[in-house]
């Protein structure tokens, strides 16, 4: 294995968020939202178009914890998730995980990092925190 995981260390990595994406992920879940789907109903909400599931945010940064920071083995046991501004179709998510601490345990470690999902604009558009088992170094 790699680098033992340490409170501090940073990964950051992006990911657009594709038209071809919501369809898929609408597909996959089941989740066929007219906010998602279509331009019409979009264009009636609050929003004046379409946007990305927050799941597929969450799902991206799920992604990061797997092959990035802990990496490859890694074992998700929860994510908080704030959801603070909608991802449109086409942007360009920047996510950041931050290791914050490392809760030693008798057959495992427990790692918490802080996960923040931005937009082109540096705005925050998921926030929240994993609980994660990493893998053994």
């Amino acid at each position: 294995m790699g680098k033992k995981l340490e409170a501090g260390q940073v990964c950051t990595f992006q990911k657009q968020v594709s038209d071809e994406d919501v369809h898929k992920f609408a597909e996959v879940t089941g989740d066929k939202n007219p906010l998602h789907l279509d331009d019409a109903f979009a264009k009636t909400t609050m929003f004046k178009e379409r946007i990305a599931h927050g799941m597929i945010g969450a799902g991206i940064i799920s992604g990061g914890l797997a092959m990035h920071l802990p990496g490859l083995g890694t074992t998700y046991l929860e994510q908080e998730l704030k959801f603070q501004r909608p991802v449109k179709i086409g942007d360009v998510l920047t996510v950041e995980l931050k290791v914050l601490e490392i809760l030693p345990k008798s057959k495992f470690d427990i790692a918490k990092i802080q996960t923040t999902c931005t937009n082109e604009q540096g705005e925050t558009v998921i926030s929240g925190v994993a609980t994660v088992i990493p893998p053994a170094s």
